[in-house]
């Protein structure tokens, strides 16, 4: 298997469960209004924003590629599947 198939499947299999997705994605809006609340100063919030963004496209997804790459799931069992399959039975 190459490095591109590696990564295609790292990056469209889903590993994130649903509430993990709603905490990466809420996670820049609380950043956000940490700071923009002045809650915490810049030299904290870029970084975490920054991190936060970066998580971003993984809510939207539900594929980590970190995840694969250490074998961790947060999906219901730890179980992982393909994009586009359901954990259903075929009729």
């Amino acid at each position: 298997m190459s490095v591109i198939d590696v990564m295609k499947r790292a990056n469209t299999t889903r590993n994130v469960a649903r509430w993990d997705r709603l905490v990466r994605a809420a996670l820049p809006l609380v950043v956000a209004g940490l700071w923009a609340g002045d809650l915490i100063p810049a030299i904290v919030a870029i970084p975490l924003g920054v991190l936060s963004l970066m998580l971003f496209p993984t809510a939207i997804t539900g594929a980590c590629s970190v995840y694969y790459a250490l074998g961790v799931s947060t999906l219901p069992g730890g179980q992982t599947r393909r994009r586009g399959t359901t954990n259903h039975p075929s009729h």
